[in-house]
């Protein structure tokens, strides 16, 4: 008879699970947006760790205002009661392809970035040493997109030198912000691509401007700590994603192909998913520790961990949110 695995630290267990090594149990973790309080650094590391203390994930995600990497290069944005808690862009500041030319180099120290630095270091500083702490970094084509209102898909079709020569400043500054970030104390990365999705580019296009900057800031982080690749979209160029140097790859697996099973076959690393996080707010406990226990089941357990496709809204009910951490926890 197998013996059970004896108890491990939160840090042991997510190590573990990432080498594909056997855990007591899979590591949970769910990550949702502040709404308002993601404007300064305090507060920003006040609610990240009242989160974490309600229900003890097994790592943080760092979760600052989706748009923190454009503010200061122009961009402004409000949250307007969204869902999920996200807010709306106001301005994005390139309308036109001249305008790239306007995004040069910043000290991610200062300005907004160094607002959510700041409160990544206090989040670090009172979560100890033993809770793993992921800080989130966009995509330098993510950012983009941002900053031009969607406007640059049209643009590095028909303005090409002008996107690339913006996305290298974007690639120069976030590699500055992920040093920065693991200065700052941070275990590792959560590196969000919204691109790599058939929606939005062919794989030629990606491949040239997407993996090939996104590639540019991971490949340095080897060695440094894991990097959790999310692919966001309905149509996620999954066989593109494997290319990436990410020790742990999270799509909407609920929603979008392939399912986490073959997620995981394919890409022949950790895998995590396994909760609809536009479900999670609006069906019962009962329904999202069965969405739980299946996924696991797919799995095996193992290189697995247990999190949503994307983040899960601010209002889900806590005991929707606890039903998940014990269907993982207590089967």
């Amino acid at each position: 008879m197998t013996e059970p695995t004896p108890q491990m630290t939160t840090r042991e267990r997510f190590l573990a699970a990432i080498a594909g090594a056997d855990v007591d149990h899979p590591p949970i973790s769910l990550w949702r947006q502040f709404p308002n309080l993601d404007q300064t650094s305090a507060n920003l590391a006040h609610a990240t760790l009242l989160w974490q203390e309600a229900f003890a994930f097994d790592f943080v995600k760092y979760m600052p205002s989706a748009e923190y990497p454009i503010i200061d290069w122009g961009g402004k944005s409000r949250y307007d009661d969204a869902p999920n808690g996200t807010r709306t862009i106001t301005h994005a500041p390139i309308a036109v392809s001249d305008d790239w030319a306007t995004i040069k180099p910043l000290f991610v120290q200062r300005g907004f970035n160094g607002v959510v630095l700041g409160g990544m270091r206090q989040v670090r500083a009172d979560l100890g040493p033993v809770i793993p702490l992921l800080h989130t970094i966009h995509s330098p084509l993510t950012v983009a997109m941002k900053l031009s209102d969607n406007r640059v898909i049209e643009h590095l079709r028909d303005h090409p030198d002008a996107v690339h020569s913006a996305l290298e400043v974007i690639t120069a500054v976030t590699r500055d912000m992920v040093d920065a970030a693991f200065a700052g104390g941070a275990d590792g990365i959560f590196f969000a691509t919204r691109a790599a999705d058939f929606d939005i580019l062919d794989e030629t296009e990606a491949r040239e401007f997407v993996l090939r900057y996104d590639r540019e800031i991971l490949e340095p982080v080897a060695g440094r700590g894991p990097v959790l690749l999310h692919v966001h979209g309905n149509a996620p160029m999954f066989d593109l994603a494997v290319h990436y140097p990410a020790q742990i790859i999270n799509w909407h697996d609920r929603r979008a192909a392939p399912h986490l099973a073959d997620g995981k076959r394919l890409a022949a690393r950790c895998v995590s998913g396994g909760i609809d996080e536009t479900t999670i707010e609006s069906t019962t406990p009962e329904a999202v520790a069965a969405q739980v226990r299946d996924a696991i089941a797919q799995t095996g357990g193992r290189h697995h961990i247990v999190s949503a496709g994307c983040i899960i809204p601010p209002t889900t009910p806590p005991e929707n949110t606890q039903a998940a951490i014990d269907a993982v926890r207590h089967g």
